[in-house]
């Protein structure tokens, strides 16, 4: 037994007396071996707890193959004539998918919905995304899996998913970088994955918490990569909109066209590679909107990365080269050879479609008559453009610039449709779209209310080719009128998706809660 006046040692355990102690620092005591530094292990991944995926049970339906087609802006092109700056078009359609309902097979999603519940969003303004959730819910079948944890669509999983939903409660600050971060984490930490994912942005206004005005920060790195990312961000705007029953159905109708697009995807990893034929063809530029592109240094090659193809979506490039004159004996000069490879969802498998761009090369043209699908292009994205430079106009408080730049470009619309044979959806379309940007750029009061939401949503759809949802603003327009005016870049299953959503706004109408008062300018808004 120890001594009472002995104490046990705190590293041997041995006993040591009142004035026995020896002290030394760490480094001085020398070591017996090198030490071995411990392994690194790996962060918790937080997230880990998706439900598993049976990836067997639903396949997405099989389709046709991708159509590519090439376009020249001029079929003849004469024979001791060279061209610069040559239009040609590349066209690119999706197969289309099976009829859009509720037994049809779907390609299997990954959906992570970011829902802002700020402060700004208290009262009765939180049931707007509420109730766009339910319905997103209520069209998920499994194996896609929904976050808030990622849940199989089983009718188990919509009915946890739902409660959590209308737990939500309003308050805080709005901090859209970490929710998007947080969205980031849920896709890296999953276990299972299914074929298509995406996430879901919906908020009702700035981000609180960001220290400038660099928005792209907010955007997580791995969303920003140039590959491998793990999805397309889906984002939703509420705005300062008193018309409290126009805005529910906005927020219906545009979560419906997303979530009827994001279910129809047929291809993915889809990439058009462009390669000069004839060794006097060089490729100068490429107009992709948003699509990356690159052109090698020497213009013999060029491509554009696609990504993902929702059924029946459509893409456009002009290529624009320069062709040289031909030989004596030359009946045709094969200019550019163009192919898209892409992976089919529903199979898994790897494709490749081709076409090949070709002038025919008389000895003499007279009159030549220029290909309409070019020229349509061509407006679509000078038009595009004009936007633009109309927005940049706005921003400075140049209205009348605007102004001039929007009436000039839809003038020249109304040339192009005139000269149409037939008319052009697209043209018609886009006609409608400058009158009303036109409007919305009267003057700055009309500007911040709906015209800049508008103009940026015009260059997001026009850019990526892709529907995107906006309420026809025209007040003379009846409410049928507004329902059915025709949107670009529309598919059937984006349609199907948004009827429904109306179908059931008719079968179960309700009324919309008021929105709150609109805050003062300089009060706390989180």
């Amino acid at each position: 037994m120890a001594s009472a006046t002995a104490d046990p040692c705190a590293i041997c355990l041995g006993e040591i007396s009142r004035g026995q102690a020896v002290f030394a620092t760490w480094r001085d005591v020398p070591a017996v071996e090198q030490p071995v530094p411990a392994p690194a292990m790996p962060p918790p991944r937080a997230y880990a707890d998706d439900d598993p995926v049976a990836q067997a049970a639903v396949q997405a339906p099989e389709v046709g193959e991708m159509a590519l087609k090439t376009h020249c802006e001029f079929p003849p092109v004469a024979r001791d004539a060279s061209c610069d700056s040559f239009a040609v078009l590349v066209h690119a359609t999706a197969p289309g998918a099976a009829a859009a309902d509720a037994e049809a097979p779907r390609a299997p999603l990954d959906l992570v919905t970011v829902l802002d519940v700020s402060g700004s969003m208290t009262g009765n303004k939180l049931a707007l995304p509420k109730q766009a959730m339910r319905f997103v819910i209520d069209n998920l079948a499994p194996p896609t899996v929904l976050a808030i944890r990622l849940v199989r669509m089983s009718d188990d999983g919509k009915a946890s998913t739902k409660r959590a939903v209308e737990s939500l409660v309003a308050g805080g600050s709005t901090n859209i970088g970490s929710g998007l971060h947080v969205a980031s984490e849920v896709l890296a930490d999953r276990r299972y994955r299914n074929a298509v994912t995406s996430v879901i942005l919906l908020s009702d206004g700035q981000d609180t918490c960001i220290r400038h005005r660099d928005f792209t920060e907010l955007v997580p790195l791995p969303f920003r990569a140039a590959v491998n990312r793990p999805g397309p961000i889906h984002t939703f705007g509420f705005g300062s909109d008193h018309d409290a029953a126009a805005m529910h159905t906005v927020a219906e109708d545009s979560f419906a066209q997303c979530i009827g697009g994001l279910l129809s995807v047929v291809e993915q990893d889809a990439r058009v590679v462009v390669e000069c034929a004839h060794p006097g063809v060089r490729v100068r530029e490429v107009k992709s909107g948003r699509y990356e592109s690159r052109i090698d240094a020497d213009g013999r090659a060029a491509s554009v990365e696609v990504g993902e193809l929702y059924a029946e979506e459509e893409r456009r490039f002009l290529l624009f080269v320069d062709v040289p004159v031909a030989e004596a004996t030359e009946d045709a000069t094969q200019l550019v050879k163009v192919r898209c490879t892409y992976r089919e969802v529903a199979t898994g498998r790897a494709a490749v479609v081709g076409d090949d761009a070709v002038v025919q090369r008389p000895a003499e043209v007279t009159d030549p008559e220029a290909s309409v699908e070019v020229e349509r292009e061509r407006v679509r994205v000078a038009a595009a453009e004009e936007i633009a430079a109309a927005r940049a106009a706005a921003e400075r408080c140049a209205f009348e610039e605007a102004g001039r730049i929007l009436h000039g470009q839809l003038y020249r619309v109304h040339v192009s449709l005139e000269s149409a044979p037939g008319g052009n959806p697209m043209l018609d379309v886009l006609e409608e779209e400058l009158e009303e940007l036109e409007e919305c750029m009267e003057d700055e009061e009309e500007y911040e209310r709906v015209g800049r939401a508008r103009v940026l949503k015009g260059l997001s759809s026009h850019a990526q080719q892709r529907a995107s949802y906006v309420a026809v603003r025209k007040r003379s327009a009846s409410k049928r009128e507004r329902e059915r005016a025709p949107q670009p870049y529309m598919t059937t299953t984006m349609e199907s998706m948004v009827k429904k959503s109306q179908k059931l706004r008719e079968e179960h109408p309700t009324s919309p809660p008021p929105l709150p008062e609109k805050r003062k300018r300089g009060s706390d808004r989180s």
